[in-house]
């Protein structure tokens, strides 16, 4: 079975006027699909940079990055991205903004309108259709900017460090809100974070950098109980801090 995402001896290096910075050295892993990955590591270890690649952004020098088994292209409409920020525009309504994608890609139909629609009613913003940004809370921008992304219909979604922007009650609500929202519809993705709790709480597998050039330190597979079935509730399981303190030791071992 080919897996949803296969990286293989990835390299990259930023070059400037004062010379070569190499910031991924020979990354091999792979995801498969409807899994949810998490990339931890120090800061400058190239996790931003893996997003960029992965959605071809950029090229990397050597290695291949393949989805269902067929290289990644620049704008890949396969591919979903969701940012620190949301970048909601305040001069179009909540509909408007989620609509977006569609209407950049070309594909702002009636079936595309009828799926945002649908989106913005199961998660709770179907009375806010019509409102600006600046009326919602920023954990409801951030479900926006999830429902813009999801109405692309991507087979992959990358997120970089999503709530990084929230305060830390929020943060908990939104991280738990959205990581359901992509199990609920089985969506395979990889998270960038810093927080090494929020990565325990939502991933299958987590994926841990060294300090820059970034290679591989070790993967830690996490399994909760069924009836865990969501960040805040795993956070409550005798399991969260074994796995959090077994991430932290592999990733200080790492620095």
């Amino acid at each position: 079975m080919v897996p949803k995402l296969e990286v293989q001896a990835l390299s990259y290096s930023y070059h400037t006027m004062e010379g070569e910075t190499q910031a991924l050295s020979d990354i091999t892993f792979s995801v498969d699909t409807g899994e949810f990955l998490a990339v931890v590591g120090p800061s400058g270890c190239g996790k931003s940079t893996l997003l960029s690649l992965i959605c071809g952004l950029i090229r990397p020098e050597t290695g291949k990055i393949l989805l269902d088994g067929t290289p990644v292209t620049c704008g890949d409409s396969r591919i979903g991205y969701m940012l620190q920020k949301d970048h909601l525009f305040e001069w179009r309504t909540i509909f408007s903004n989620a609509c977006l994608g569609l209407e950049i890609q070309k594909k702002l139909n009636s079936g595309g309108k009828e799926r945002v629609k649908k989106l913005l009613w199961q998660y709770g913003l179907e009375s806010f259709s019509d409102a600006r940004p600046s009326e919602l809370s920023g954990g409801m921008r951030q479900r926006a900017a999830l429902i813009r992304t999801l109405a692309l219909e991507p087979d992959l979604l990358l997120l970089d460090e999503p709530f990084s922007a929230l305060d830390y009650q929020t943060r908990l609500s939104v991280c738990d809100d959205i990581s359901t929202i992509i199990r609920d519809r089985k969506k395979t993705a990889i998270l960038i974070t810093h927080d090494l709790s929020e990565a325990v709480s939502v991933a299958d597998r987590i994926l841990i950098l060294t300090s820059r050039p970034g290679r591989i330190k070790d993967t830690v597979t996490i399994q909760f109980p069924d009836k865990a079935d969501g960040p805040l509730a795993r956070r409550n399981c005798p399991e969260f801090s074994s796995y959090f303190n077994e991430v932290w030791k592999i990733l200080k071992d790492g620095i």
